[in-house]
């Protein structure tokens, strides 16, 4: 795996709807910016060989930093793939949708539920928004929100940012009732 950067954002709402935040919502993101493993291979149908090289090795290096940049319990996270132009989201997809690279963040918050994700081709710069849910309820509606980032230079055509994001807590004075059938 060959890693480029890595950025780290750590966002602190102090007020929201004029009233303070207490305590302050915190939410943080770690990416990395990585040379596409299938990088001039053209149309690869197996896309296994750059998963076992690459994923687990991702998930690694990143859900310890958000952990630690967090300073908190997580209570929701999320994850992106932004594929560089020469790339295909499949290349993204591949590196994120696998126990390989999830379960590390899973395990490092002891979370249950799936990694909501975003995924999409596009050139340096570009803004994404990565989803976070509940670590253990996807269904707690408190915490469905969403992180938006922009790395200026990443990623080059040849390269793909994967992302973890986690929040402290759920949105800002949030006032949703409960899930439920007739709601």
């Amino acid at each position: 795996m060959n890693v480029r950067k890595i950025t780290t954002l750590v966002e602190e709402t102090l007020t929201e709807g004029g009233r303070p935040v207490e305590p302050t919502a915190r939410v943080v993101m770690v990416a990395a910016t990585i040379e596409n493993p299938w990088k001039g291979q053209g149309f690869v149908d197996d896309l296994s060989a750059g998963i076992d090289a690459v994923a687990s090795d991702l998930g690694a290096l990143l859900a310890p930093r958000v952990m630690e940049a967090l300073d908190a319990p997580l209570e929701a996270y999320g994850k992106a793939a932004i594929v560089g132009l020469d790339g295909e989201i499949e290349h993204g997809s591949a590196l994120i949708h696998t126990l390989k690279f999830g379960n590390h963040f899973r395990d490092a918050a002891q979370a249950s539920t799936l990694l909501p994700a975003v995924e999409k081709r596009a050139a340096a710069g570009t803004v994404f928004d990565i989803p976070l849910k509940h670590f253990t309820d996807a269904t707690i509606r408190s915490h469905h929100q969403s992180l938006e980032v922009r790395i200026a230079d990443a990623p080059h055509a040849d390269e793909i940012v994967i992302a973890l994001a986690g929040a402290a807590q759920g949105r800002p004075q949030q006032r949703l009732a409960p899930l439920s059938a007739d709601q």
